[in-house]
């Protein structure tokens, strides 16, 4: 997949040409899917969650921002990254309020079984990557590249426009500051 093709079609979708948002999903949707599918196979997140509807609640989200100054495929896939964190999150948050009031509707009728995740779990996730997010921001940004869509310390680099060593120190510095965090 060309940088310059997913750019160019990004920039047409910001003009408002709607025919690039078919072409632009034809591109990028095998790599969303690769990526949402290890990212749940990961979670193991839940039966209702599968990767085809995390990718098009991402990819939705994502192309509704018309105002994005979108600066190539490796911005996009770092948004990509950022959306996905949110539509996992909101999903845990909607599967434990449906728990509490005794019923659960998922994302998608035709939903993948398997393991249920701890959906707790997810959401303690999210809430100490807010009280990082004030601290260390960047951070963030890198454990959402890896740990949300599976990007490697090469693509995360690329994506934030920053050093692979960066990456790698803030990915360890990160992992270290979140597992101390979710212990406590």
């Amino acid at each position: 997949m060309a940088q310059e093709d997913i750019t160019q079609l990004l920039q047409a979708l910001e003009g408002g040409n709607r025919k690039a948002f078919d072409h632009l999903l034809a591109l990028v949707y095998p790599e969303l899917h690769r990526i949402a599918e290890a990212r749940l196979r990961q979670d193991r997140a839940g039966e209702t969650l599968n990767p085809t509807a995390l990718v098009h609640e991402a990819y939705l989200k994502l192309v509704r921002y018309q105002e994005i100054d979108w600066k190539g495929r490796a911005h996009f896939f770092g948004a990509a990254s950022q959306t996905m964190r949110r539509v996992l999150v909101d999903y845990a948050r909607a599967k434990s309020a449906d728990k509490r009031k005794g019923e659960y509707v998922g994302l998608t009728d035709a939903g993948e079984v398997g393991e249920e995740t701890s959906m707790e779990s997810l959401l303690e996730i999210d809430d100490a990557l807010q009280r990082l997010e004030e601290i260390r921001p960047r951070w963030v940004r890198v454990v959402e590249c890896r740990y949300f869509s599976g990007l490697s310390l090469e693509e995360t680099a690329t994506a934030l426009g920053i050093s692979h060593g960066t990456v790698s120190n803030d990915w360890r510095m990160a992992r270290a500051w979140l597992q101390r965090e979710l212990e406590a």
